[in-house]
């Protein structure tokens, strides 16, 4: 017998609409590239984002065909992000920080009817332009007074485009499971591969980021989305903002600390989401002014940072410094991205603060949504045990079925699970700890050895920036760990410090064979260390004595 309850779809648009219904007013805060803020609100976006579904009619633009974007964080990217989805097409967000030929291939390969750019993109649009067949259109978002001059067949003035197409009276309504968005991987290695959301899996997985015990978003939020908009759709941010009628500030290019801090305090943020490398930056720029610069207007409550570990040093700056929470989320492109975030239980509440830092250190418990589960080698069930490392599993309700177009074919195993290509031990409260990619791994007479932990305690030397771990062979315990350091400005921290430091906090045998100075570490796209560059640099390098 079926229950006698209604179904109706969870498509993205009821998320702009219930917003401009329930929070009109709250305001969508965006910084252009020049530094100009601009106002908005949800009703506004919401209006705009049905000319926008309108303006893709007139384009020829047809249902379920992918639309490209690429533009920072703004309210014109907002509004496409609605006006896209809702009327049935697929927003694809290309990150602009990947290779002109990567680019150049994922805008083929999904096939994009057009492609809405910022202007600061106009060089790289240049470039691509003659190598996108399915490229009919180009639109400049932009008003016509600031219309740059594009060699490109098409241009368009986004406010002229949208402002003559009429708002549509109603959504159309559709199957829950169309495709809404599409991202690529950041394809370190080969091509990069689409992920195809569906509208229920955002729908369902924005629901999950404003859990309390996840990102916990609620109407009270003002959220600095310091996470590209381009980035696994922003780690649900804007769908769940809309869903809870949170204020969005979203800062344009802008990633600079001084310029985070200014948003931080003009708009009164509650909550900011970005990758450790920008929290970083913004702790080494407040270090040394902390005493003199006035906090007393921040009420930053919380910061959320995902993509890689955060070191422990900078979630101890954060409570110390700005007595700021920082949650550790973890997922993947692939998850859409929210698979694990990192609150505290009951028994918490009462614990010491290094307690506290304990468990934030880690990925987090998993959310209500997915499921996760370690193996071993020959794919046996590992306890969750906080001590029996292996490979990190997970399914559910927002997680790849397949990659788009068939690309790396079979991508799950036999009951639905998708290899993360993590190492990891999961703690009985259900805590995960990744202790490295699998490829990242350094097996060290047997056993293995974690780059990450080594990294994030390297990290809380007061001299040291930034850190990476890769393996360098050896003659007899056939890889052990070399320990690349980036200092702070100004510091001059020595091999013997390093190592001394490290002495009380690791294992002997955990301790690298050497430690070299580096000026910069690479990375991705996405922001994390780029260790296929480093393993071709270093990976041959020989200690001294070696």
């Amino acid at each position: 017998m079926l229950g006698l309850m209604q179904t109706r779809p969870l498509l993205i648009s009821t998320l702009v609409d219930y917003a401009a219904s329930q929070h009109g007013g709250r305001e969508i805060v965006s910084r252009d590239p020049e530094g100009v803020i601009h106002r908005s609100t949800y009703a506004a976006v919401a209006e705009r984002a049905r000319r926008v579904g309108q303006a893709l009619d007139m384009l020829d633009v047809r249902f379920g065909q992918p639309v490209a974007t690429l533009a920072w964080n703004s309210f014109r990217h907002l509004e496409l992000y609605y006006g896209v989805t809702g009327s049935g097409r697929i927003l694809h967000t290309v990150n602009p920080r990947l290779f002109p030929e990567q680019i150049q291939y994922i805008i083929n390969h999904a096939e994009d009817g057009c492609v809405f750019f910022d202007p600061v993109f106009v060089p790289l649009v240049e470039q691509l332009a003659p190598l996108l067949p399915h490229v009919r259109g180009w639109v400049a978002l932009c008003e016509a007074d600031s219309l740059p001059a594009v060699k490109v067949d098409g241009l368009l003035c986004y406010e002229d485009l949208i402002a003559a197409a009429e708002p549509a009276a109603e959504w159309p309504v559709f199957d829950e499971n169309t495709a809404s968005t599409l991202c690529y991987t950041s394809g370190t290695t080969g091509n990069p591969k689409g992920v195809l959301y569906s509208h229920r899996s955002t729908v369902l997985h924005a629901f999950a980021a404003c859990a309390a015990d996840s990102l916990a978003f609620s109407a009270r939020d003002t959220i600095l989305t310091v996470v590209p908009l381009f980035h696994a759709n922003a780690w649900s941010i804007p769908f769940a903002a809309a869903m809870c009628g949170a204020k969005l500030v979203l800062p344009g290019p802008r990633l600079d600390p001084e310029s985070i801090f200014l948003l931080l305090q003009q708009e009164g943020c509650t909550a900011a989401g970005g990758i450790p490398t920008v929290w970083l930056n913004f702790l080494a720029w407040l270090e040394p002014q902390r005493d003199t610069i006035d906090l007393s207007g921040l009420k930053l409550q919380r910061v959320f940072a995902g993509g890689t570990a955060p070191p422990r040093a900078m979630i101890e700056k954060f409570r110390d410094w700005l007595g700021v929470f920082l949650l550790h989320a973890w997922g993947m492109t692939e998850t859409s991205p929210l698979v694990t975030a990192g609150s505290p239980l009951a028994k918490h509440a009462d614990a010491a603060p290094e307690t506290v830092v304990d468990m934030q250190v880690n990925q987090g418990r998993q959310v209500y949504g997915v499921e996760l589960k370690l193996v071993d080698a020959d794919g046996g069930k590992l306890p969750h045990d906080g001590r029996s490392v292996g490979e990190l599993k997970v399914r559910g309700n927002w997680v790849i079925s397949g990659y788009f177009k068939n690309e790396g074919g079979q991508v799950l195993d036999a009951q639905g699970w998708f290899s993360t290509g993590d190492a990891a031990t999961i703690d009985p409260d259900g805590y995960v700890q990744l202790t490295d990619r699998l490829k990242d791994i350094i097996k060290s007479g047997g056993e293995w050895i974690s780059s990450i932990e080594i990294e994030n305690l390297t990290v809380s030397h007061p001299d040291v920036f930034e850190a990476a771990v890769i393996a360098i062979p050896h003659p007899v315990w056939q890889e052990r760990p070399l320990l690349l350091v980036h200092a702070k400005e100004g510091r001059e921290p020595t091999r013997a410090g390093i190592l001394d430091f490290l002495s009380t906090r690791i294992a002997r045998w955990w301790m690298p064979d050497d430690v070299l100075f580096v000026e910069s570490l690479p990375h991705t796209a996405t922001g994390k260390l780029l260790k296929t560059e480093l393993r071709a640099r270093y990976g041959n390098h020989v200690p001294a004595g070696g």
